[in-house]
């Protein structure tokens, strides 16, 4: 079992959370670096949020 699998593992239920974490240390390096990775750190974000799978729609959101 690759270590991205036993991650999975552990994430699983827990998909909220991890989206929860990774937006707020997204935002503390942007804060930390004055923004100037502010597009590779979107990026980021982006592809482990595609990893999480679908996000549930929230209030205001589409």
């Amino acid at each position: 079992m690759s270590m991205l699998d036993k991650l999975k593992g552990l994430l699983k239920g827990h998909e909220d959370t991890a989206r929860q974490g990774v937006d707020k240390a997204g935002d503390a390096f942007d804060a930390k670096t004055g923004n100037k990775y502010q597009s590779q750190v979107d990026a980021a974000q982006r592809k482990i949020d595609e990893q999480l799978g679908n996000r549930p729609p929230t209030d205001g959101q589409p």
